[in-house]
């Protein structure tokens, strides 16, 4: 077991060198104890094989020659932005918001988003808060409400009662109906 943890720790440092191995010929003669590493471990020489296969790929590669009118018309186009009007707060807006990435959005769409849910849960909670505490009250307030409107419509039953009475003994000559 001692032996497999000082080969990962060899690999950890063999790998953390391997950048230096690669642009460096003399690191090797340098550190011994990589090459003695390298020797013993076939996943870092694979690694360092394909590392130094793909440096010479690149090493190959030939950029290709830019347009011979490549420069005279970047400075034509550098000259056209630099004369043009600046855009407006709207233009400006528009094209940050259709090309950004919207990271520069998320603390603030996080505070909406917080205080839409501080504002709608403080409303919820007092709803359930009063339905909880206050359920007998409100339950009782209807209750009286009702006897309220009963009542009145007794009163209005009583005052529209006398107005037929009233407006039938009109005539003083008649006995009342008994």
């Amino acid at each position: 077991m001692n032996t497999a943890m000082k080969l990962n720790t060899d690999c950890k440092s063999c790998r953390s060198h391997l950048a230096d191995l690669l642009l460096d010929d003399a690191c090797l003669a340098s550190h011994p104890e990589l090459e003695q590493h390298l020797a013993s471990c076939s996943g870092c020489r694979t690694e360092l094989h394909e590392l130094r296969s793909t440096f010479a790929l690149l090493d190959e590669y030939a950029a290709p020659e830019p347009s011979p009118f490549f420069d005279t018309r970047l400075h034509a186009r550098l000259r056209e932005a630099v004369a043009a009007e600046p855009e407006s707060l709207w233009e400006r807006m528009r094209s940050f918001l259709l090309f950004s990435t919207g990271r520069s959005f998320q603390p603030a769409v996080a505070c909406a988003l917080a205080l839409v849910l501080l504002v709608g849960g403080s409303g919820t909670f007092l709803q359930l808060h009063n339905l909880q505490h206050g359920g007998a009250n409100t339950a009782s307030s209807a209750t009286i409400n009702d006897l309220k409107v009963l009542d009145n419509n007794a009163q209005e039953e009583q005052q529209m009662n006398q107005l037929l009475d009233t407006s039938g003994s009109a005539d003083e000559d008649t006995p009342p109906a008994s």
